[in-house]
């Protein structure tokens, strides 16, 4: 038999310290805080202080890491090698691979040629040279030992097919470096196609519990930024990186063949290059994987805040966000500093082992000739010289790709662990039986359970229960007793720890995940609408489902006349997570959703508590007609929803304490015959029967009012081609990108920026210089022994001293560079989160400016902004210098030589500007499909619970596949494309050898041109063409950096109509709290066509109540928004003491007024930092914040708590029940003690004993301030000093209750329903 509590006594159990909570929604998460008793914790600005911890986004459980970097229950993702990045490549990817690789080597590999070809050539004009200096007049009896061919240094550069040599391998490098690009890129965007689909459907496919513990924010990062590193490592990138491997082997083995003895010499430096290459890239890895876990934490921080931007707006918590999405990425600046002085470290390392060896080269080939080793003549020597000096430069320009590479595959680790995470309760799997038939008996036995979050906590105590087939069962009792978790238990959202959850007397656990789901409805108590229209949200619940169905769905849900006056229709856009519809009307949205599915249970977990009452009565019978036939589970704080309830039960503490139907638990006069006298003595029953007649009495308001306007509250008209076309708008609208903006903002380190352009011009200037010693040393083959091995010792010691001076300019270069860069982009990510902050509601309302649009523009658009700073700017100053040194030396030497070089300069520059062109162009593409994609990815993982209550996990999924393979159509076109370009940058060198040798020859033969004269004109432009290449290199980094840069100075850049960081406006010293609305008319921005308040009028004194009753949409809350100045009237005039708002400061104006809405919205906090984030411009200390609890009904829960004040409550507050949730978000308000309470539903979420004590606490709150109060039910508001009645925005009707009354209009009638009842 049952055991039979008392009211009194489920009061007791509930505030025992070892309360347990409903769902992981109200559950208290420890596994975010840390219990180390030597840990020091510090109030400070309204937050608590202490270490921070970060979230092990890819481990199953939750890590936390401390600042100083060690780790607690560490499960770190297993490292990735290289090739495991190609884990997910299939055969075609394979094939692309294995013959893009093939390319990239034959590219490779023309240099090595080029520069057999080339020895050859300076064979014939050294050889040339001695022949004209000391043979020519030496007579007829003298022999020239090396050939006649030589002495026609012109013919024999011709007629021996030289120049054909030079244009044969130029046409080769085009044809490999395409289909290089072509097949490399394809391969590319077929895999990161693939892995983003992979990415996705694992997360989709992931329990529930697996939610509880990932933020929504650093799973967005992984998708975004992760995603994007991760890309950087397939591609062009990777085959450059092949390439200059592939040159720097072929170099080395010409090398080798043409002379082992020297080769051998010279590569004995290789090993060294080696070592410093793996030491850097463990470094560079380590650093990468710290950076990106501070990107992912400060994403975490946007996507909260601008989740809950109203709430961050209306307690001025713009400065605070600001503060705390700084402090997150402060670790991600210290990160990047690390990586510069790496980074600079290893390639002055790099420089000096390349001089070194060009040192040996030089040196011991002069030797070898001096002892007349047989081979080493100078053409060889010099092929030998040249091949090693390419092949270890070739190292070198692949060394950079290291630093990708090792970005890659960090972010590898992290998003291939989510891809293979295998799920407890995977709804993708075929696994399971379907029976054919369902009745749909329903029966728990002996559950015990906890949340995976919280195993310390014991949520269900070994509960029973039974529904039969077609019947209805009630759960009530105290929030936090495990009523939703039942629930959540028939979804099998979680595995119970024992016990069983029967379906027709099968283990659910047998049975097949997504067949379970379809046969269930759910109608929870915050609904959620997902970014479509109204037609597509309820078509979720059944996708085959015909309009007409739909339709017929609304009616029954008492949806059908509202949304028919939508201009729109069934097709109205209902915002980002249903933001444009009241509460009253997403409710029924989703009510219309769930029966649309026609379950055969249906689960109602609080599935009226958002209505108004007389949307409510209708919408009960439809529910209790929806019922018939059906299983069904109904949780309800209101008693009189359930009393039709074929067995209700009281749960206490996870236990059932009372069972029976509503007559029978009454006769027991036990916990349930306490409950309804409770609610009973209050009339809230009664009062809901008064408010059932509303609607049919506000429908005999005279026409006077005004013409219909539809009810709502905000919404889109904007169809998706709009916002297509708005979107191509922002982009044509760009400011332009200013270079010199950038540097203004990288003011603060000008010192830095000064040195890295000082040692970036030095730096640029060695290699010129550097070539000046090349030539200087094919000019020693023509001297006699004596003067070689003195010339020789010279150039030598010189080039070391060069060695040594480049290395530290190179560490001094990019140490400076890298800081300046690291600082420009972390103040470029704060100025444009303030900026986003700063933005009026209306910004956030736009179809453009979604939170995972938002969120996904600060990630990678801050990110990509780095390919015109930093390090970037170095390069591209280091190749200006280059450049220019290597033409003054060029037209020093030989004007004639240079100009004919030059003239594919116009060649190698348009192909460099048009392809980046064609990058800037998909660049933009790409933009638009990854913010949608980023939107679809947040909206979908944000409200799981939703998607999986709907298995609309394969919807989402075709959703996101259809846009990613929307950019792999792009990713090919831009291969095919982009290609032809590559192509050419990379073979328009070689032609220019064979014109650059033909006519140098021709002016050597006929113009007497000092032979080395050639070679370092040559050498000049040949040193500045590689750091053209190099920078071309990097110009698909630099276009879209460009883009990214404007995008993010047109968000920096708008300045908001209602300007809440605009220090203007006036300050009453002495605020009264006053309010009056004259003759005000509204319009939501996104609605022109719409009004929502028709000229409405009211005036609220000092210290008087305003009570406002309408139906749902009537217009109530928009009164609310417009007094916290989230928007401005169309026309009239919203006044507080008489002043326009408009006139009064902003920020002040908020601190005023506190307001607790009907959904409140927490932060991923303790609960002292909720509470004092009600007042952000102080130090609210620890006495003000138990005194708010205190007077919100909240002390005494938290106090339960094993961490107390201290407990962190989740995501948007998630671990806590809603009761909960209001209660903190009660206290939060009260805690400003403002001059104005806005009360918008405050009590909608509590039971009726709670309400009682909070609506005491909030009686005694308003006293001494002016208070607006939205309810639907009257008992709340009946002691007003004035009662206005809202409808189509208009005031029907106000005064007092007395007043009211005498009229004998509305109110009294409402009055007389209430007496008849």
């Amino acid at each position: 038999m049952s055991k039979s509590y008392t009211l009194n006594q489920i009061n007791s159990v509930s505030t025992q310290k070892g309360i347990s909570t409903q769902n992981p929604e109200k559950a208290v998460n420890n596994s975010f805080i840390k219990t180390d008793p030597n840990e020091r914790i510090e109030h400070a600005n309204g937050y608590l202080k202490k270490k921070d911890h970060e979230l092990d986004l890819t481990s199953t459980d939750v890590k936390v890491v401390d600042t100083d970097g060690k780790e607690k229950d560490d499960k770190t993702p297993p490292s990735v090698g290289f090739f495991g990045l190609f884990r997910y490549a299939d055969g075609l990817d394979v094939v692309l691979l294995i013959f893009g690789m093939i390319f990239t080597f034959g590219t490779g590999v023309a240099f090595p040629i080029n520069m057999i070809v080339y020895g050859d050539v300076a064979t014939g004009f050294i050889y040339n040279d001695i022949y004209k200096t000391k043979f020519i007049h030496a007579g007829a009896n003298v022999t020239f030992p090396y050939g006649d061919q030589y002495k026609d240094l012109f013919n024999y550069v011709v007629n021996y097919n030289y120049t054909l040599y030079f244009c044969m391998i130029g046409l080769g490098s085009v044809i490999c470096a395409y289909f290089e690009f072509v097949f490399w890129n394809l391969s590319a965007e077929r895999q990161m196609n693939k892995i983003r689909k992979l990415f996705y459907q694992s997360v989709m496919r992931q329990e529930i519990g697996w939610f509880d513990t990932h933020q929504v924010g650093e799973l967005g990062n992984v998708f975004t930024q992760d995603m994007q590193d991760l890309a950087s490592g397939y591609g062009d990138k990777t085959a450059v990186f092949f390439q200059w491997i592939a040159t720097w082997l072929a170099c080395y083995v010409v090398a080798l063949v043409k002379g082992w003895k020297l080769a051998l010499a010279t590569i004995s430096v290789c090993p060294f290059l080696v070592i410093v290459g793996g030491l850097t890239m463990r470094w560079l890895k380590n650093t990468s994987v710290e950076e990106l876990k501070a990107y992912s934490s400060a994403g975490a921080v946007a996507e909260e805040v601008f989740s809950a931007i109203r709430t961050v707006t209306a307690f001025n918590g713009q400065e605070k966000e600001t503060q705390r999405f700084e402090q997150r990425l402060a670790g991600a600046h210290s990160m990047a500093t690390r990586k510069g002085l790496a980074f600079g470290m290893s390639t002055g390392a790099f420089w000096f082992f390349i001089f070194a060896a060009m040192s040996i080269a030089f040196w011991y080939g002069i030797e070898l000739i001096i002892l007349k080793e047989p081979g080493f003549e100078p053409g060889n020597v010099i092929t030998i010289f040249f091949s090693v000096m390419l092949g270890t430069m070739s190292l070198a320009q692949a060394f950079p790709a290291l630093e990708t590479m090792s970005a890659s595959r960090a972010a590898a680790a992290r998003v291939f662990q989510i891809i293979e995470r295998k799920s407890c309760i995977d709804v993708s799997s075929d696994a399971g039986s379907k029976p054919s038939t369902v009745r749909g008996n329903i029966e728990i036995k002996d559950i015990h359970f906890h949340y995976p979050s919280r195993p310390d906590i014991q949520v269900l105590k070994g509960l029973s229960l039974r529904v039969d087939v077609g019947k209805t069962v009630a759960l009530v009792g105290s929030s936090g007793s495990g009523k939703s978790t039942v629930v959540q238990l028939i979804q099998r959202f979680y595995n119970p720890e024992r016990g069983q959850v029967l379906l027709d007397g099968n283990d659910i656990t047998n049975l097949n995940l997504k067949w379970l789901r379809e046969q269930i409805g759910v109608v929870s108590q915050e609904p959620v609408l997902f970014a479509t229209t109204i037609k597509e949200n309820i078509r979720y619940g059944r996708m085959d489902v015909t309009d007409k169905e739909i339709e017929e769905a609304a009616k029954e849900a008492n949806a059908h006349e509202f949304i028919s006056k939508f201009p729109k229709g069934y097709d109205t856009l209902v915002g980002d997570r249903g933001a444009q519809m009241s509460g009253g009307q997403k409710q029924r949205i989703a009510i219309a959703r769930a029966l649309v599915r026609n379950p055969k249970i249906l689960l109602l977990d609080e599935a009226t508590s958002a209505l108004d009452n007389e949307s409510e009565a209708i919408v009960q019978m439809a529910l209790e007609k929806a019922q018939i036939g059906r299983t069904t589970i109904i949780i309800a704080h209101r008693l009189s929803t359930i009393r039709n309830a074929d067995t209700i039960y009281v749960m206490v503490n996870g236990e059932v304490v009372e069972q029976g139907t509503h007559k029978d638990l009454l006769q027991r006069e036990g916990a349930y015959y306490g409950l309804v006298k409770h609610q009973e003595m209050h009339k809230v029953s009664e009062e809901d029967e008064v408010l059932e007649e509303l609607e049919q009495t506000l429908v005999d308001v005279p026409s006077r009012i005004g013409s219909p306007v539809p009810a709502q509250k905000e919404l889109f008209s904007q169809e998706s081609r709009k916002s297509i076309s708005e979107d191509k708008v922002e982009e044509t609208n760009l400011p332009e990108f200013s270079m010199k903006r950038i540097l203004r903002l990288n003011a603060p380190e000008w010192y830095l920026i000064v040195m890295g352009c000082l040692t970036a011009i030095i730096a640029g200037a060695i290699h010129p210089s550097f070539s000046f010693l090349v030539t200087e040393f094919i000019g020693v083959f023509s001297g006699d022994p004596e003067g070689m091995r003195y010339t020789a010792k010279i150039l030598v010691a010189i080039i070391m001293g060069i060695a040594v001076f480049n290395f530290a300019v190179r560490v001094l270069l990019l140490v400076c560079f890298t800081n300046a860069g690291a600082n420009l982009t972390r103040r470029l990510r704060s100025l444009t989160f303030r900026a986003i902050l700063r933005q009026d509601i209306a910004f956030f309302d736009e179809p453009n400016n979604k939170v995972g649009h938002l969120t996904t523009r600060l990630s990678n658009d801050c990110t990509i902004v780095q390919g015109a700073t930093g390090s970037k700017i170095g390069l591209v100053l280091e190749s200006i210098a280059t450049i220019v040194a290597s033409l003054v030396i060029a037209f020093y030497y030989s004007w004639k030589l240079t100009l004919v070089i030059l003239t594919f300069m116009p060649i190698m520059i348009g192909v460099g500007i048009i392809q980046g062109r064609l990058i800037t162009g998909f660049s933009k593409s790409d933009k638009k499909s990854i913010e949608a994609t980023g939107q679809i990815f947040t909206e979908s993982v944000d409200n799981m619970r939703t998607v999986v209550s709907l298995t609309r996990e394969e919807t989402f999924i075709m959703r996101y596949s259809k846009i990613i393979d929307y950019m792999l159509s792009q990713g090919l076109r831009r291969a095919f494309a982009a290609g032809f370009f590559f192509a050419m940058s990379n073979g328009i060198i070689f032609f220019a050898y064979a014109a650059a040798f033909t006519y140098g020859a021709y002016l050597v033969q006929n113009e007497n041109l000092t032979f080395n004269y050639v070679f370092r004109v040559f050498a000049a432009i040949i040193f500045g063409g590689m750091s053209i290449g190099r920078n071309a290199a990097s110009s698909q980094d630099f276009n879209k950096a460009k883009l990214a840069t404007a995008r993010l100075f047109a968000i920096i850049d708008r300045v908001p109509s209602i300007d809440s960081a605009n220090p203007e406006g006036r300050i009453s010293m002495s605020f009264s709290g006053a309010i009056e609305f004259k003759n005000v008319s509204f319009h939501y921005p996104a609605r022109p066509d719409a009004k929502i308040l028709n000229e409405i009028s009211f005036d609220v004194k000092p210290g008087e109540i305003l009570a406002l009753v309408g139906t749902s949409g009537c217009g109530k809350s928009t009164t609310v928004s417009l007094i916290e100045r989230f928007y401005d009237p169309a026309d009239g005039k919203v006044l507080a003491d008489g002043d326009d708002v408009k006139c009064l400061n902003l920020q002040w104006l908020r601190s005023q007024i506190s307001v607790v809405s009907q959904e409140p919205i927490l932060f991923d906090a303790s609960i002292t930092e909720n509470i004092a984030y009600g007042d952000n411009n102080r130090v609210v200390t620890m006495e003000e914040i138990i005194q708010a609890t205190r007077s919100a009904n909240i002390h005494n829960f938290i106090n339960s708590l094993p961490l107390g004040y201290e407990t962190n409550v989740g995501r948007k507050g998630t671990q806590l029940s809603g009761g909960q949730k209001q209660r903190i978000a009660i206290a939060r308000a009260l805690i400003r003690n403002p001059k104005i309470l806005l009360l918008d539903e405050a009590t909608s979420a509590l039971d009726s004993e709670s309400e009682k004590i909070v609506q005491e606490a909030l009686s005694e709150a308003q006293k001494g301030r002016t208070c607006i109060v939205i309810a639907h039910r009257l008992s709340t508001i009946q002691n007003a000093d004035k009662i206005a009645i809202i409808h189509k925005g208009g005031v029907v009707e106000l005064g007092n209750h007395s007043e009211l009354m005498a009229k004998k209009g509305v109110y009294y009638r409402l009055q007389n329903a209430q007496q008849r009842k």
